[in-house]
């Protein structure tokens, strides 16, 4: 088997990581959204729906919208190639991968408080900072997918609230057994990762409206502490 292509066998993923992931892909998705004319950096298929409203009622942004779809495919493909490069040496490529996210979120931290707020969500520097959102937030999608696939999605919560409600929904109907007890593990895992994610949704609103562009001095701080959960060096 290509060592290239495979990662070690993954124990359980301690709620501090998977919490902090999707508190922060919460934070960055709403703050992104309100700071930049309605631009999804997570949940980045979202932005065909408000780029159709930017282009019917005349609002700023269409240029990211129409970009973050292929900007998200491109990191996720770097990101895949440098796992498997980091993987071919037999070292364990999560905490680079994380940091790599959190320069990307520095970077951008930075342009938008530097030269935010932007009226003009089509403005280079704008567009710019969005797009390295979208790369960050697509390093975290691929990372998730690839090394943490025991874990629930931690940027969209469709798939996750769709489980908990049929989870319940069985719950409540009686079940035993085996069946019960995987339900319960999988609320274990699915409750956490919908709270962490609406918890950072509301901080975000939050600090963007008494903090403004300062907001985005967050995210990168929140990527660097994720960091000291994963394994490897």
């Amino acid at each position: 088997m290509n060592p290239a292509t495979t990662t070690p066998a993954q124990a359980p993923v301690p709620f501090p990581l998977s919490g902090l992931l999707g508190f922060n892909a919460g934070y960055v998705d709403t703050a992104g959204f309100l700071a930049l004319s309605g631009l999804f950096t997570a949940h980045v298929t979202g932005n065909f729906v408000t780029l159709g409203a930017s282009l019917i009622q005349g609002t700023s942004g269409a240029a990211a919208k129409l970009s973050a779809l292929p900007v998200f495919c491109l990191f996720v493909v770097l990101t895949r190639m440098v796992s498997n490069a980091i993987l071919a040496k037999q070292q364990q490529p999560m905490r680079r991968l994380i940091l790599a996210k959190t320069a990307l979120l520095l970077i951008a931290g930075i342009m938008m408080i530097a030269l935010g707020p932007f009226p003009d969500a089509n403005a280079l520097p704008a567009y710019i900072a969005g797009m390295l959102m979208v790369g960050a937030m697509a390093v975290q999608n691929a990372m998730q997918r690839i090394h943490l696939p025991s874990a629930p999605p931690s940027t969209l919560m469709t798939g996750n609230t769709t489980q908990v409600m049929i989870d319940l929904t069985d719950w409540m109907k009686g079940v035993n057994g085996e069946q019960r007890a995987a339900i319960k593990t999988r609320l274990g895992k699915m409750l956490p990762a919908i709270g962490s994610f609406a918890l950072g949704c509301a901080l975000g609103a939050l600090l963007y409206y008494f903090a403004g562009m300062w907001c985005f001095a967050l995210p990168p701080v929140i990527a660097a502490a994720s960091a000291c959960y994963t394994p490897g060096k």
